[in-house]
């Protein structure tokens, strides 16, 4: 009879989850996460699920939660409440699931003037004997074979990275997570791991991923959850959450007298006066009605288009973060 893993603390949401050996089967599932330290809570119920097989993007802006969910996860710190279910193993074998995850928190430390190959023979050795065809199969998995008989210290940061991930590849991991895996790297490191995650994903494996770099999340991941206030604000597939907010720029020859008129409007979520525009947000927005709006009010209508949304774009929303850090520009 199939058992799970489950950590649980009260007060609990509970749920369940089930292991899973083909893709879009849910491996991971987080439910109503609470973590306190005293009187501060660092994370307030965070919830979310990972399929197998799939590249699941971490959101959050700094002191969101997503360190310290990560920590739970990997059974470094304990949960004050809420669920982590995970894999096929009894209550309490916690062990043995994690012994199916790889994960790099923070950059691995590896010895300058060994090769890449040595590092790994190294590392092989010291998690029970794992040997050298191993070690060739993972250097050729991270594309880092013709560059293996090279010393760490004459790396790139980006070859770098990618023998991190390929120390975490070692024992086979199911899950790989991943904690800020672009921080830091140039274009070219940038794209050297984008493609690597992908690569990953093709190989059967399932890849959580830590970023703030929306940019790079949106290319490379499948679904995203976002954290505020350590809290989960939203959880799907990039596309649909791209596409459930509704953006259209206007151009009027009195954006001050259109501002407070559109935040007025039903449907209407958030109003931005831009230099050259005024953009308008929302899921429920009607174009018809916002430009009834300005004309009976006596507005000139100069132009009127819908803007396409980007990962960052709907983040920034929904954490109300701008750029700056200063927060939304103005909201309606």
């Amino acid at each position: 009879m199939s058992q799970r893993l489950e950590t649980q603390v009260e007060p609990s949401g509970g749920g369940p989850s089930a292991v899973l050996d083909s893709r879009g089967e849910t491996i991971l599932r987080v439910t109503n996460l609470v973590k306190k330290y005293g009187n501060q809570t660092a994370v307030a119920g965070v919830s979310f699920e990972v399929e197998q097989g799939e590249v699941y993007g971490f959101l959050g802006p700094n002191g969101a939660g997503k360190s310290t969910t990560i920590a739970m996860l990997l059974g470094l710190v304990e949960p004050t409440a809420g669920t982590i279910e995970m894999f096929d193993y009894g209550r309490g074998s916690r062990d043995l699931a994690l012994a199916r995850v790889g994960a790099i928190i923070e950059a691995p430390a590896f010895y300058p003037y060994l090769s890449g190959r040595q590092n790994l023979e190294v590392m092989g050795m010291l998690r029970g004997g794992i040997g050298s065809e191993r070690v060739e199969q993972v250097l050729e998995m991270v594309n880092l074979t013709d560059a293996a008989s090279r010393h760490f210290s004459k790396y790139s940061l980006g070859m770098k990275q990618r023998l991190g991930i390929a120390s975490t590849l070692l024992h086979d991991p199911d899950l790989v997570i991943l904690d800020e895996p672009t921080n830091g790297l140039d274009p070219a490191g940038i794209i050297e791991v984008r493609t690597l995650i992908r690569d990953l994903a093709g190989y059967g494996k399932t890849v959580f991923i830590s970023s703030h770099l929306l940019n790079e999340v949106e290319q490379v991941c499948d679904r995203v959850a976002i954290l505020q206030h350590g809290r989960t604000v939203a959880e799907g597939p990039v596309h649909e959450l791209v596409g459930e907010s509704k953006r259209v720029a206007i151009k009027t020859d009195q954006p001050e007298r259109a501002l407070s008129l559109l935040k007025a409007v039903a449907g209407v979520e958030r109003v931005d006066e831009r230099e050259d525009d005024i953009l308008v947000s929302g899921s429920e927005l009607r174009p018809s009605e916002l430009a009834s709006t300005l004309i009976y009010a006596g507005l000139a209508l100069n132009e009127m288009k819908s803007v396409s949304s980007s990962l960052e774009e709907i983040f920034l929303e929904l954490t109300n973060e701008n750029p700056d850090g200063n927060g939304a520009a103005t909201r309606g």
